[in-house]
């Protein structure tokens, strides 16, 4: 894992730095979004420091936060092909579009938009009016580390494609006591994990955003703290070669020493 430094900030957001570019995924950086509220601290701004490239894998306001964008009006925004136009709208500027099995390069930074099965529209899955593009993951490669960031997905045959990754980045959860379609739970995850040949997960997409009130109820408060460990089971019961990296978030990812993977 040449030059690879991760940082977990919370929910799907993380800062990846690799092939000596800094990149963002999914920012949402503030205290609200939307109904939501944050129910961890917020990261240091130098957590979204010098950030190259940010990548939005879907329209959800979760991952597309336009207070969060317009924070790093400096960096380059890659959203999904067909949400330019209403970004540009909304003030963020600086958009690039990609669409699945399409790559874009960042130094010796090469960043492929992988196909994801989750609803792409702005307001979900039951609504045509307003904007729609389709969700993405992204694959991350330079000095031979390769990076999966899945944004929000349900499995698919397409995974096996993509492996394998050094680091995969999975959702095993989300903001909520249940999760709709197109999300991986925990034990669908490591379901993932398997598919995708990767010598190690960072469990994204739990323990940070939860309606006001709600999170103070005894369903949320292990809703906001078991899915990784309980995807880690997950793993360790089918008996991957899979080093789950639970990290909290706002905090360092500790990747595996060299000697580790021998």
């Amino acid at each position: 894992m040449r030059g690879l430094n991760l940082h977990f900030l919370g929910h799907a957001t993380t800062r990846v730095e690799l092939g000596g570019r800094v990149v963002l995924t999914d920012p949402v950086l503030t205290k609200r979004v939307g109904p939501l509220t944050r129910v961890v601290p917020l990261p240091d701004s130098s957590a979204w420091a010098e950030v190259d490239t940010v990548l939005v894998s879907h329209l959800h306001g979760d991952h597309l936060h336009l207070p969060s964008l317009r924070l790093l009006s400096r960096a380059r925004i890659v959203v999904p092909r067909g949400a330019g136009a209403w970004l540009r709208k909304h003030g963020v500027h600086n958009v690039e579009e990609i669409a699945p099995g399409e790559t874009i390069q960042d130094g010796a930074l090469h960043i492929t938009a992988t196909e994801a099965i989750h609803s792409g529209h702005r307001w979900g899955p039951r609504l045509t009016h307003g904007p729609q593009s389709p969700a993405l993951g992204h694959l991350l490669e330079a000095d031979g580390t390769r990076v999966y960031s899945a944004g929000d997905t349900d499995l698919f045959e397409g995974m096996k494609q993509l492996g394998p990754v050094d680091v995969a980045l999975l959702p095993v959860w989300g903001w909520g006591p249940n999760l709709g379609p197109g999300h991986l739970t925990p034990e669908r995850a490591a379901v993932a994990a398997g598919l995708l040949k990767a010598a190690a997960v960072v469990p994204v997409h739990w323990g940070t955003l939860a309606v006001p009130g709600i999170h103070l109820t005894k369903q949320m408060k292990k809703l906001l703290v078991e899915p990784p460990e309980t995807f880690a089971e997950h793993v360790v019961e089918a008996g991957l070669p899979t080093d789950v990296l639970i990290t909290r978030p706002g905090a360092e990812v500790t990747l595996p020493a060299p000697e580790e993977r021998a």
